[in-house]
């Protein structure tokens, strides 16, 4: 991974004998125009789906502004937010800043964020009903755009059910009997190599959570309430730790992979059920079991989802630069490519009444999409929790750590969540 540099450049190199001669001729020369290039770093990059989308986007961005280019890098999930603190904190900022739904805070918090609100306003924008919208505004400003609010699918492998006489489940019981009963030693050495489902326990906190999320909302839990306050010693919160525990302590998922893995393994057919959000389906389409693949419901309820990932402007860059890259950002938000993000990135746009009439025919479980993200919304589902925003890194790591203990030394979850409510709520009076 290379570091990103902040480069400015100019196609022309004004000499004092080239100033002199200009002064001495009658003819007037034109100076070529000022060229522009705008960093942009994000982890979506090389992703089938949201990386074309993005592609497109920057495309017609750079056709509308032939004299300013995207200096477009990826940097790792895994090492994300840590990049992005490191360039900020240097002064270096990317141009179009993308992060996650549950990173954005620290920096807005910090004065590091441009607001929005002027850049809305003078465009005339309309922002009713942008999905995860509310999650931008801190400080009574707003702080990015949401690019995408989703609620989880799931994945299943048509022919490991078939041979194992199973049904697609649809409850908490139906799904662990068949993740125990697809979960098998293939070859004989001792070593699961088919896995019931499939989970990150690789990977940074706010992926960990995510994980853990879909056992825990299905379970009746919640990490905080409405008003912030934190209900992790509950019972609900209890029985889904229990089932987390119950799916990794069985290997029922393969240990130590990071979410792209994962993904890989079911897309080629060695996992049977995958729960994930709609970027599932331009991966299994690569894979190599993609016939015997399919798309449904979750099997909990309210199925996982929330915000995912917002764009946003640095307050540290020229005023040139801001409004380059507020067209950028306006670009995205443009009902021709909020239509496309449905199409291209196969997810739902956050744009309220964006055009996505005939996306069946292109993403054909695209309703699937819309009835999930509209079960989460309703159930007001965010891997962000209220009160915990500002110190979320703090508090996933917590979480995980919490978690990784109680599947090492066997813990009860009971004991785990009240140690959980301990430290998050020491983590939240900070």
């Amino acid at each position: 991974m290379r570091h990103v540099e902040e480069t400015m450049t100019h196609r022309f190199n004004t000499t004092l004998k080239a100033a002199m001669l200009a002064a001495l001729c009658s003819t007037t020369f034109a100076l070529p125009a000022m060229s522009e290039t705008l960093k942009f770093v994000s982890w979506q990059k090389d992703e089938k789906g949201y990386g074309d989308w993005w592609g497109e986007v920057i495309k017609a961005f750079e056709a509308k502004h032939p004299d300013t280019k995207i200096e477009w890098t990826k940097v790792e999930r895994n090492a994300y937010a840590d990049t992005m603190t490191t360039l900020f904190a240097g002064g270096q900022p990317p141009h179009i800043v993308h992060l996650a739904s549950f990173e954005f805070q620290s920096f807005a918090d910090n004065g590091m964020l441009e607001n929005l609100d002027p850049w809305i306003e003078k465009a005339g924008i309309n922002m009713e009903g942008w999905a995860g919208q509310e999650k931008c505004e801190w400080n009574d400003e707003t702080a990015c755009i949401m690019m995408l609010y989703y609620g989880f699918v799931m994945g299943y492998n048509e022919e490991i059910l078939s041979k194992e006489g199973l049904s697609v489940p649809t409850n908490w019981e139906e799904f662990l009997d068949v993740v125990r009963k697809t979960t098998k030693d293939l070859n004989g050495d001792g070593i699961p190599d088919q896995f019931g489902t499939g989970h990150e326990t690789r990977g940074g906190g706010g992926q960990y959570l995510t994980e853990m999320l879909n056992y825990i909302l299905d379970a009746g839990g919640r990490w905080t309430n409405d008003e912030g306050k934190v209900t992790i010693d509950t019972p609900e919160m209890i029985e889904g730790l229990t089932r987390w525990k119950t799916i990794i302590s069985e290997n029922l998922t393969p240990r130590d992979m990071t979410a792209g893995d994962v993904r890989k393994l079911f897309a080629d057919g060695k996992i049977a059920l995958k729960l994930e959000g709609p970027w599932l389906y331009p991966i299994m389409e690569q894979g190599a079991a993609f016939e015997n693949l399919k798309l449904t419901k979750p099997p909990f309820s309210p199925p996982n989802g929330g915000t995912s990932n917002v764009l946003a402007m640095p307050v540290d860059i020229s005023d040139e630069q801001k409004e380059l890259v507020w067209d950028f950002i306006a670009t995205a938000m443009s009902p021709e490519f909020q239509t496309k993000y449905a199409t291209i990135a196969n997810s739902t746009p956050p744009m309220a009444g964006a055009d996505v009439s005939g996306a069946e025919n292109e993403v054909p479980h695209f309703n699937l999409l819309l009835e999930t993200q509209k079960a989460a919304a309703e159930a007001n589902v965010d891997r962000i929790p209220t009160g915990l925003e500002i110190n979320f890194n703090e508090f996933a790591k917590m979480v995980m750590e919490e978690a990784q203990r109680m599947i090492i030394n066997d813990l009860e979850p009971a004991e785990v969540a009240k140690t959980m409510q301990e430290k998050a709520e020491a983590i939240q009076q900070q």
